[in-house]
Formats: structure tokens, C-alpha cells, sequence
């Protein structure tokens, strides 16, 4: 079968020079997002250097491609060759960063990018004047999801007594923003020096009359996430971005065969975050190593959920704001006459949070779509939980800890092991808490 690519080229603005024949043309047009959430208009108390614009473009045109070429045309049904062309200011530093970045993107999304760099001349767009004094500026930047893991990082440095802001970057998710809402709530009400939020937009248009669906994998949506949040922290002079996510999810180690590759997220992995320190420090002019550059960091790698659970407790959120998160991989409230739950119980991402929440508080009362532990369920819905268990009865290796994605060369794999190790034994006593009750109900 003949490879197909698929071309998009970035415009910076409607209007602007078009693309080549066969390139389908993208813009922030394609996002859908209020004007005063627009990249130019942001709540940000100091401009961003060019390179922060221009990472924040890149990720944003990579997602909305990633969106609009659709997996199911790729020859194995997954993997994609997209080609896609950025304006950026200095084309030629971009180039330079061109081998990180794409190793990168294959390692985010697991298709073949090409990208290419266009002078963006002086077609940039820019807010008015910003005149906050630099003492005004926030210290900390993190994301904010809304999950367990964010909400637990922002509570944790919400209740630090500081003068200086904490800036959370948060991205609505559809159909949960009120969710959202009352989960920042909480972080904001137990506040111990000022909290600043930053809501940006994940939501991509489908094309009118193109007769084409978006892809639904989403894979690139981490990519965006992090630049969005490295962009705020360039204008604010921070030097560290937080990007929480337990160390259990963040390596994600696959549950099986079938499950290798992209096809585990890996948005936080320590090699993800590897290439991307690299792609800043490239584009920033700077060093991946100097102590003054940028980086961004997941400050709970050596914690489990279950820990991350603990902690979030322990920094006074009540157990009914834990169980109001959202985790799920794919929410029934989005699907076609789904129920409007925000949890099916049953993906990977909810086992993980049912055995985070029973290691923090002896019980888990988020209401989920299904119990993967029903016996009425079908053999697809059960799945996730036969493979769980079949993975805990195997033994699991620093060699399986590389065998689905690299380390970096600083990375110390015999500590990574045993944050998996410790995230297992919290998902087996979930398993013994499950076969108990089964056992109860039969009887």
C-alpha cells in the first residue's frame, strides 16, 4: 500500500500567503476558543520572548494537524506521515532544533513528522502594551487539568505563604468545565499567596464540507499543553515549568504487546520531557544543561497515585473535591447517548485512579459508567482489567521500563522501577478489594 501524507501549512492570520497546491491551509481559526483566549491576548504580566511565541505556534499547528489527518488512512491504521510548514521568526535556530523536535513529535504521537520553517517577517500579531512591574510577576507555573495529579501539585504550592502569584495554566474540557471550575475552587479557596489562572482552549473545529472527521486520538495534546505553559512562563521570567503526573502514568508501561508505542500515552515520559528541554534550550539560545535555562519538570515522577492521592489529602482538599476530578481516557459524557458521567471505570487511567483514591482513603465513591469487575460486562469491556491483572502476575523489569520507549542518559531506571513497583502493588490491592467483593455479592 503507498504511504499518504498529509500537508498543512500554518497561516498566521486569514488572508495571508497561502500554501503550495495539495497543502491544506490551518490557522488559529481552526481552534474554537473565545477571542480574549486568543494567542495574542493572553492574561500574561510581561510579553513573551519570539521563541515562546513560536513554540506556542508549533504545538498549536502540530495539534490541529495531528487532528485533521485521520489514522484509519495510514497503511497500518495508526501511523501517519504529516508533513507540516510553521512560520517562526528565526527559521534558522528552528532548523537547528529540527532533530529534537521531530524525535520529539514521533515520540509523542508515533507517526513519521516533516517540518518545515518559513520567515514569519513582520506578519506577527501582538496585544497592546503590558506595564506590570517585574515584582508583580508569578514565581511557579504549572498545569492544571483538573486531574488528580495537577490538583494535588496546586494545592501542595497554593498553601505555600508567599507574596508572589501561582500561575496554573488550564485547558477546558469539553462538556467538564464546570467540573474544572469546581476543582480550581478548591485549590483557590485553601490559597496562601495569590493564584492566577490562565484558561486556554484543546478544542479543534471539524472542517465544514470537507468530508473529513478529526482523528480522536490526540496524542499531540500534551505537546500543546506543555508550550502553552512554557510560553507563560518565558514572559514571566520562570525558570521552571510543572507538568505533574505520577510516576506510575508517566512512564506508562504497556500493558501488553498490543499496547506498545504511541498507543500509551507518553505526554509526560522522562524521554518526552528529555526533547523537549532540548527543543527549548536550542530555540531559547540557551543550554539544556546551564542552570539558567528554562526546563520543564513532572515534580511527582517518584510518586504513585496513590502518594500523589495522599498528599493531596494531607494538603487539606476533602475527599468529595479528589473524586470530582476527571481522569478518564474516554468519558461516557462524550460519547453518543453515553451517560453523563465524566468516568467509565473501566480504561487504564480509571483503574489507576480507583487504586490511587482506595490507597488515600479506604474507598472510592466516584460514580463510574461500570465496574470492570462485573460479570455481566461484555469481553471488550472487560479487557483493560484482564489485561491489568495478567500484568501484575508478571514480573516487570528496568528492561521493560526501556523496552517500549529510551530513558534519558540522567534518568535513574532502578528508582523509576520502583515507583512502578509500589503504583502495582496499590492496582493488586485493588484487584483483592474487587474479587472480595465479588465473592460477597455471589453469596
Amino acid at each position: 500500500m503507498t504511504e499518504e501524507q498529509s500537508r498543512f501549512f500554518w497561516l498566521l492570520y486569514p488572508g495571508s500567503a497561502g500554501p503550495p497546491e495539495a497543502w491544506r491551509p490551518l490557522s488559529d481559526a481552526v481552534y474554537w476558543e473565545r477571542l480574549s483566549r486568543a494567542p495574542d491576548r493572553r492574561e500574561l504580566f510581561a510579553p513573551a520572548p519570539d521563541w515562546a511565541d513560536d513554540l506556542q505556534r508549533v504545538a498549536r499547528a502540530v495539534f490541529a494537524a495531528d487532528r485533521y489527518a485521520n489514522r484509519k488512512k495510514g497503511f497500518d491504521r495508526w501511523t501517519r506521515h504529516i508533513a507540516l510548514s510553521v512560520p517562526v521568526s528565526d527559521p534558522g535556530r528552528w532548523q537547528r532544533a529540527l532533530s529534537s523536535l521531530t524525535s520529539l513529535l514521533g515520540t509523542v504521537t508515533g507517526d513519521r513528522w516533516e517540518l518545515s520553517f518559513r520567515p514569519s517577517g513582520g506578519e506577527l500579531v501582538r496585544g497592546g502594551p503590558i506595564s506590570f512591574p517585574a515584582e508583580q510577576y508569578a514565581r511557579e507555573v504549572a498545569l492544571f487539568s483538573g486531574g488528580l495529579d495537577s490538583l494535588g501539585w496546586a494545592a501542595q504550592r497554593a498553601t505555600v505563604r508567599s507574596p508572589h502569584a501561582l500561575l496554573l495554566v488550564m485547558f477546558e474540557e469539553r462538556n467538564f468545565e464546570t467540573d474544572q471550575d469546581r476543582v480550581y475552587d478548591a485549590v483557590y479557596r485553601l490559597r496562601e499567596r495569590p493564584v492566577r489562572r490562565l484558561d486556554q482552549s484543546q478544542t479543534v473545529r471539524s472542517p465544514r464540507g470537507a468530508g473529513i472527521r478529526l482523528e480522536r486520538s490526540t496524542r499531540s495534546r500534551g505537546l500543546l499543553y506543555a508550550a502553552t505553559a512554557v510560553h507563560a512562563a518565558a514572559a514571566e521570567r520562570i525558570p521552571v515549568v510543572h507538568l505533574p503526573e505520577n510516576g506510575q502514568l508517566a512512564l506508562n508501561p504497556p500493558l501488553s504487546a498490543a499496547r506498545s508505542g504511541a498507543c500509551s500515552t507518553r505526554s509526560v515520559h522522562p524521554w518526552t520531557l528529555h526533547h523537549l528541554n532540548e527543543v527549548i534550550a536550542e530555540v531559547s539560545g540557551g543550554n539544556a544543561d546551564a542552570a539558567s535555562a528554562l526546563r520543564v519538570t513532572n515534580p511527582f515522577e517518584a510518586l504513585t497515585k496513590g502518594e500523589v492521592c495522599a498528599q493531596a489529602r494531607d494538603a487539606g482538599l476533602p475527599q468529595q473535591v479528589l473524586e470530582a476530578t476527571l481522569s478518564c481516557g474516554a468519558p461516557p459524557a462524550r460519547q453518543a447517548d453515553g451517560p453523563s458521567l465524566a468516568h467509565c471505570g473501566l480504561c487504564f487511567p480509571c483503574l489507576v485512579r480507583r487504586s490511587g483514591l482506595l490507597h488515600a482513603f479506604g474507598e472510592d465513591r466516584t460514580p463510574y459508567a461500570a465496574d470492570p469487575w462485573d460479570r455481566t460486562l461484555s469481553s471488550s469491556q472487560t479487557s483493560n482489567w484482564r489485561q491489568l491483572k495478567r500484568w501484575l502476575d508478571t514480573e516487570c523489569t528496568v528492561l521493560d521500563l526501556v523496552a517500549d520507549a529510551p530513558l534519558p542518559s540522567d534518568a535513574r531506571p532502578e528508582d523509576l522501577l520502583e515507583v512502578v513497583e509500589r503504583g502495582r502493588d496499590e492496582l493488586r490491592t485493588l484487584v483483592a478489594w474487587a474479587d472480595s467483593r465479588t465473592v460477597r455479592q455471589a453469596s
